[in-house]
């Protein structure tokens, strides 16, 4: 099975006023970060507004980003629903697609069981034939998964990584230790990256990767032959985007960041709203700073 490792931004999901994607411009922005050396692409995280978006508009930002990318670079798209049914489907249409993996999120409007938790990321990675990365983000998810949870799905043979975004370091070295080499971790851009390559991480997926793609794989180089004294200097360099994108909408910086450099990806959907023009400044400031 592909090997997943190295920076995978999350995308945008360029969309215009009446909801149509921008596949031009999305698949020009994937074209651009293959180039800038990335390892791979996200579509459809955080980042890409999925939770704002109809199947429709999941297809197309799906279908277009294996298109841009061409086999260069695997792609993991992104599967989010409430519903166990739904998710399924969507992870069968995205393979059917050509996605290389599947990035599995867990919506959820009432509490769930362990058990009914586990039961949903199992459904979908039964349902592929492709690496499953679960993620797990407390912050924006009802119903998180607990270790004991993690443990037992990274006995599934295609559910080989997770994405973490807890914030816990410590969360990231108990599931390490406790699923050894069945599941890999990587990184999110809430988690100084490098701190997480060192203690084991494979890469990371993140938004700020987007806009930053030169300087993210620098760093990852950087982690990968253990220059760990370069590579802090330059993960303290990169911390003022996230600093940045913690005071604002996360889309909306994203989309500002790239306007910015150029690329017509529009406005955040709604009712999520653009950042205003002393924000824009502040983002500006924000990339001139890091080159």
């Amino acid at each position: 099975m592909t090997d997943f490792r190295g920076v995978f931004p999350y995308l945008v999901s360029p969309v215009d006023a009446d909801g149509t994607i921008r596949r031009d411009v999305l698949a020009r922005l994937c074209g651009d970060l293959i180039a800038s050396g990335v390892h791979g692409l996200t579509p459809l995280g955080s980042t890409g507004e999925f939770a704002y978006l109809n199947n429709a508009q999941r297809l197309a930002v799906v279908e277009t980003t294996i298109e841009a990318a061409d086999g260069r670079v695997p792609v993991v798209a992104g599967v989010a629903s409430t519903s166990t049914m739904d998710a399924v489907t969507q992870a069968k249409a995205y393979q059917k697609l050509g996605a290389t993996g599947i990035l599995a999120i867990l919506e959820a409007y009432f509490p769930l069981s362990d058990a009914q938790v586990e039961s949903y990321f199992r459904a979908i990675a039964d349902a592929v034939d492709i690496p499953v990365v679960i993620y797990t983000n407390p912050q924006f998810q009802r119903s998180d998964l607990s270790l004991d949870c993690i443990q037992r799905l990274a006995a599934h043979p295609r559910i080989q990584y997770i994405k973490d975004a807890s914030t816990n370091t410590g969360r990231l070295l108990s599931i390490m230790n406790r699923c050894g080499d069945s599941i890999r971790v990587f990184s999110a851009s809430a988690h100084i990256p490098a701190a997480v390559m060192l203690i084991g991480g494979v890469g990371w997926m993140a938004g700020p990767a987007c806009i930053i793609p030169r300087q993210s794989v620098a760093l990852y180089d950087l982690c990968k032959a253990k220059r760990w004294d370069e590579a802090l200097t330059l993960q303290r360099k990169l911390w003022r985007v996230n600093e940045a994108f913690a005071r604002y909408n996360l889309a909306a910086c994203i989309k500002a960041a790239l306007s910015i450099q150029r690329y017509d990806v529009g406005d955040p959907v709604r009712p999520q709203k653009a950042l205003s023009a002393d924000e824009r400044k502040a983002v500006e400031a924000v990339l001139r700073e890091v080159g």
